[in-house]
């Protein structure tokens, strides 16, 4: 079978397997581009939401489009239309994370578009930009798009289009999106990035956001998404959604949550930075489990991990119990504000193997500012207990530190210092305990990212261009951003 025509089928088959989708002919015609494949992006709430607001809310149309799995040939088309993306009037990238960069670029390159803003023509789509990494530092980004969304674009979106709609002409579209709140105009704005786009309520207009498609081919297959709250209560100082962020901890009513779930929908997941901070958690939960659907939740604290969630969560079909500890030590825990004592998670252990789970899943970090070998020592006692009690799978990524938290100025810890301690802790733990984790290179990479400035624009073109690999990104920023050179080697 010729690949252009086995890349429509791809997309016919995905179509016939989505419950919810919404097709429309009005207005602009917006692709919605994501820049990872379509698994990772039908997973993501954010972009399900803009592709909801706009087909119901604005006199407009989005059509969705994704990096291709693999090979591909021909123009990226859209899912809705099979049109190229490149002839849509308006392109709309989401991007959740720094190393998603190399899809941004290919995705562009599919459409017959030059990566770069400037080097694009006059009549070619604007593009724009915005997601979870707007929140954090955008600057990197910002060579290749025409305007960004800052923070929350729900409550922008409809003027934004307005915009493009009411002017054609570049120059006169920029200078009117620059007046937009929360929209960043590079051509513009420089490197002075304005206020991000005012919060909006988690119950107000088109929300809470939940996720219209339902399909079997998400990384969370046949699940309906539905946000129980927007931000966080908490003060954890590496994380972008800490209480002082946005407009705090904005709750999701049961009422509004269970309206949102349709008849069809046999899974529900409820998303959010802090869900087990819900006051109304459990009898949510519990009414979801009687409906006879299975339950999931993005996080779940320590701290907030009871016998009854427990219960109800394996009644809901969970086999795996997930959790962070984050810093590796009681004191590094307590520096980080993270509020999660080493007897919570091993309660957390009990608590899933009393119910029938099959393992526990624990998120941690190392390279955390000021962590040393008794560190280590304690996190390895820790982890070895709890694989005493239940399966365990740790989950170990390096810190990077992120823009707009207390901790954005701190160092990487080093590529060599990461991989040691790395190695390490494989030695210490396994067979008993699995260890998942991402290397020091790559956590090198992302930190060049997530403090680097518009010179790791041309360090991300040259990476892409040659295949991505971790050789290709230490060339490309020992070119154009050598003061992350000091951490290869740390």
């Amino acid at each position: 079978m010729p690949v252009r025509h086995a890349q429509k089928e791809l997309i016919r088959h995905r179509l016939s397997r989505e419950q919810g989708t919404l097709k429309k002919n009005q207005g602009l015609r917006v692709a919605l581009l994501y820049p990872s494949p379509y698994p990772l992006a039908m997973s993501s709430l954010g972009y399900q939401t803009i592709y909801r607001i706009i087909n119901l809310y604005t006199p407009h149309t989005a059509e969705r489009a994704f990096l291709p799995d693999g090979r591909w040939e021909g123009p990226l088309l859209t899912y809705e239309s099979l049109s190229p993306v490149g002839n849509m009037d308006l392109i709309a990238f989401s991007l959740a994370y720094e190393l998603e960069a190399p899809g941004l670029i290919r995705c562009l390159e599919l459409c017959g578009l030059a990566p770069l803003a400037q080097q694009r023509q006059s009549g070619e789509p604007p593009v724009i930009l915005g997601g979870p990494i707007t929140v954090a530092n955008p600057l990197p980004f910002a060579p290749f798009v025409d305007a960004m969304v800052l923070g929350e674009a729900e409550g922008v979106v409809g003027s934004l289009l307005e915009c493009v709609a009411n002017y054609p002409e570049r120059n006169r579209l920029l200078s009117h999106l620059a007046e937009i709140p929360g929209v960043y105009v590079p051509l513009l704005h420089q490197d002075r990035l304005p206020p991000p786009a005012p919060p909006v309520l988690a119950d107000s207009g088109p929300l809470p956001a939940f996720s219209p498609i339902i399909t079997p081919d998400s990384a969370f297959p046949s699940m309906h998404l539905v946000e129980a709250e927007r931000g966080c209560s908490r003060s954890c100082t590496f994380c972008i959604m800490r209480r002082s962020a946005g407009a705090g901890m904005r709750l999701v009513s049961d009422d509004q949550i269970l309206r949102t779930i349709p008849a069809h929908a046999s899974r529900v997941g409820l998303v959010g930075a802090a869900v087990t901070d819900h006051p109304r958690l459990l009898p949510l939960v519990e009414t979801i489990v009687e409906s006879g659907r299975e339950i999931g939740l993005s996080s779940l604290r320590a701290d907030r991990i009871t016998s009854d969630l427990v219960r109800l969560l394996g009644r809901g079909g969970n086999r795996t119990l997930t959790t962070a500890l984050d810093g590796a030590s009681r004191r590094l825990r307590q520096e980080l504000c993270k509020g999660v004592e080493a007897d919570e998670v091993i309660q957390a252990a009990r608590l899933a193997r009393d119910h029938g789970m099959s393992r526990l899943k624990l998120y941690v970090m190392v390279g955390v500012p000021g962590e040393q070998g008794s560190d280590i020592e304690e996190l390895i006692g820790l982890l070895r207990e709890i694989g005493q009690i239940i399966p365990l799978v740790a989950s170990i990524n390096p810190f990077v530190a992120k823009a707009n938290t207390p901790l954005k100025d701190a160092a990487f810890a080093g590529i060599r210092t990461i991989d040691r301690r790395l190695r390490y802790l494989r030695k210490a733990l396994e067979p008993e305990v699995t260890v998942k984790a991402i290397s020091g290179r790559w956590g090198w990479v992302e930190y060049a990212l997530a403090q680097g400035g518009m010179e790791m624009a041309p360090a991300m073109l040259e990476a892409a261009a040659e295949g991505g690999g971790f050789a290709a990104w230490s060339r490309a920023i020992a070119r154009h951003a050598p003061r992350f050179m000091r951490w290869v080697a740390g």
